[in-house]
């Protein structure tokens, strides 16, 4: 005596749909984005491995890795650029708050914690701001210098880690709930 239902009918199931798409992943990556793929594995295998940095197993097809804070909106970042750069950086999403501002005020203490400047951009459009440092390179580069930039984004994320790590945690000790 109910009302009439809807009869799905699966047309293609989990199993069948996933070999598909790892056929399809594998028949149309290009060359460059599987030296993506390498290059990323290689970072993640050796900070989860070495510095338990994160708990990351698998690199995507892209020229980037966000790789998590702990608190959700915050993350670490490297990344190829378009013009012949790598970098490394903080970013944090506009919806946790004024959390780049706090720590944009904290800017000559963080300057002098890290070492060098750092590039700060509070980037409205995308709504996620970035503190960043860059140096030159591409992934087209020879396997010795993709050693050495995979070496600079380790040495570099690290730090970030270190430096940053303490300032987020004062900036959320200031508020009430935690909450910027």
């Amino acid at each position: 005596d109910s009302n009439p239902a809807f009869s799905f009918k699966p047309v293609v199931f989990p199993n069948e749909w996933q070999k598909s798409q790892r056929q399809n992943a594998s028949t149309n990556t290009s060359p460059k984005f599987e030296k993506y793929r390498e290059y990323f594995q290689g970072l993640i295998d050796e900070l989860r491995e070495t510095y338990n940095f994160t708990r990351a197993r698998i690199s995507p097809l892209q020229n980037s890795y966000e790789f998590t804070y702990g608190v959700p909106g915050i993350y670490y970042y490297a990344w190829f650029t378009g013009d012949s750069r790598v970098g490394a950086a903080l970013r944090i999403k506009h919806e946790i708050g004024n959390l780049f501002g706090v720590l944009e005020d904290q800017s000559a203490r963080i300057h002098a914690n890290f070492g060098r400047e750092l590039e700060w951009d509070l980037a409205e459009t995308t709504k996620r701001s970035t503190i960043s440092i860059y140096r030159d390179g591409r992934i087209e580069s020879s396997d010795s210098e993709l050693e050495e930039i995979r070496q600079w984004h380790i040495k570099n994320l690290l730090r970030l880690k270190e430096v940053f790590t303490p300032e987020i945690e004062r900036a959320l000790e200031t508020t009430d709930n935690g909450e910027l």
